[in-house]
């Protein structure tokens, strides 16, 4: 008897009959709710962790394009400004060139107009000098002359001894001195 209660029951594992295929059902309908019950509670929450740390990646990439964008944007703004600093750097040299340029012929200028007013003075004071000298040779012959007048007078000696004395006279002082 065991052995047909055995050969029952192991009859009743393989045999279908509505309580496995109940318990079959009731089962998938359990796993079906409880995979929505794990969809709603992790999967839901596991998409959007996953689609917020999408959109963070796209909006991350995205401002670093811009960011990269900025930077080429200021770098090129930042050339320009260098070539204009250039430019601007050579225009002050080349002014500061220029107005040296123009100070060094001024200074030249100066310089000519002030050494032609020193020639000019020392050829004026070079003429007084020679009509100073000029005087004083004049008033050298008229003491000479008035010492032969009184020599002459003194002496009381005829023309021609007069005349004599007054070459001897113009001979000691020269003839250019006399016609000067």
């Amino acid at each position: 008897m065991i052995l047909l209660t055995e050969v029952q029951g192991m009859a009743r594992l393989f045999d279908l009959d509505w309580q496995l295929i109940a318990d079959a059902c009731l089962m998938m309908i359990a796993i079906f709710v409880l995979f929505l019950l794990m969809s709603y509670l992790l999967f839901n929450p596991a998409r959007k962790l996953l689609s917020d740390r999408k959109e963070k990646i796209r909006s991350e990439l995205e401002t670093a394009r811009q960011n990269m964008e900025e930077a080429h944007r200021l770098k090129e703004e930042y050339e320009t400004k260098l070539k204009e600093i250039d430019r601007e750097a050579e225009e002050i040299l080349s002014e500061a060139r220029r107005k040296a340029l123009s100070n060094e012929n001024q200074i030249v200028a100066q310089a000519k107009e002030e050494a032609a007013r020193i020639l000019e003075r020392a050829r004026v004071e070079a003429e007084l000098e020679k009509q100073k000298l000029s005087d004083e040779v004049k008033k050298e012959i008229i003491s000479v002359a008035s010492v032969m007048a009184g020599k002459v007078v003194a002496a009381s000696i005829d023309t021609s001894v007069q005349n004599q004395l007054i070459d001897e006279t113009l001979k000691e002082m020269g003839e250019k001195t006399w016609l000067n």
